[in-house]
């Protein structure tokens, strides 16, 4: 049995991560201006951020269940016989919806997953879903697998104005710090599928600060090691920043990885957003922190 694994371009995968793994990518679709712009091809973050800087009027879109049935007819076609398609909460978008359409009539059987979260925290479940698949574990294996990373796993945020989200409809609860936007800095977090209120601080260094620390407390109380990623829209050295900081500060010296975001996401929340990426691995370990005076005297 040969499994293949698909995702959507909100994922934001590196390009070689996607190739390595054989992983098919299928594109959302961001309209700038009324013209329709397929994300990671023909449109940039940094023309996303610029054109959000001139309150040009951007939206996005989700991939039309066609592209979706394309996509898994090739694979079908490429000796697949059996596809897991893992994309972004369905909460936030009709692409679960426009996959589950498809898998419908699909040519081999194929299991769609709900990821109910965004970017890394997603994509580093869809690599473990891929060196699964490629050690020949059958499907509700490789199910099993994609789950058990996304459950523990999570993404915190922080925004410079809420009013990117709420221009996109993307807000849900957070919408009650609207009213002392200008005076707050939010801290924002994706649970359960939706884009939800964490904490107000003042400054956008606090905002960081508090961050990191919620995140090495979750890594501690975890107890897993943990994969990370520090998403950014045109905020790349202070990305470097928080990224240089969690490979010092979280337990078990994780590999950090900075990976700006797409168009897609980038248009719902505005340039200078910075989030981390946590996604614990389940069957690792944290090494037991060594005791005062171990190993004194033997």
């Amino acid at each position: 049995m040969t499994t293949r694994i698909v995702t959507d371009s909100t994922a934001y995968l590196p390009a070689e991560v996607v190739e390595r793994h054989g992983i098919e990518v299928v594109p959302l679709h961001v309209v700038v201006g009324g013209r329709d712009h397929v994300e990671g091809r023909d449109i940039t973050p940094e023309q996303v951020a610029a054109a959000l800087r001139e309150y040009t009027i951007v939206s996005t879109s989700r991939p039309t269940p066609q592209v979706f049935a394309e996509a898994y007819q090739r694979l079908a076609d490429d000796g697949a016989t059996a596809i897991v398609s893992i994309h972004l909460s369905s909460q936030m978008s009709g692409t679960v919806e426009a996959a589950r359409l498809a898998a419908a009539e699909a040519p081999v059987p194929v299991e769609v997953v709900d990821s109910e979260t965004i970017g890394m925290a997603m994509g580093f479940a869809v690599v473990t879903a891929a060196e699964t698949a490629a050690e020949g574990a059958e499907v509700g294996a490789v199910l099993d697998a994609v789950r058990s990373r996304l459950e523990p796993s999570g993404v915190l945020f922080y925004v410079d104005t809420l009013e990117h989200l709420r221009r996109g409809g993307r807000i849900g609860a957070a919408s009650a710090l609207l009213g002392s936007a200008l005076a707050i800095k939010p801290i924002l977090a994706v649970r359960g599928g939706r884009i939800v209120p964490v904490e107000k601080v003042r400054t956008s260094s606090r905002a960081v600060a508090r961050i990191i620390a919620m995140v090495v407390e979750h890594v501690g109380k975890g107890g897993h090691v943990v994969d990370l990623a520090v998403h950014h829209l045109d905020a790349a050295e202070r990305a470097e920043q928080i990224a240089a900081e969690l490979r010092t500060v979280v337990p078990g010296s994780p590999a950090v990885v900075v990976v700006e975001l797409g168009a897609v996401v980038g248009a719902h929340v505005g340039p200078g957003t910075v989030a981390i990426a946590v996604s614990p691995r389940p069957c690792e370990l944290l090494p037991a922190p060594s005791s005062p005076g171990a190993g004194a005297g033997s």
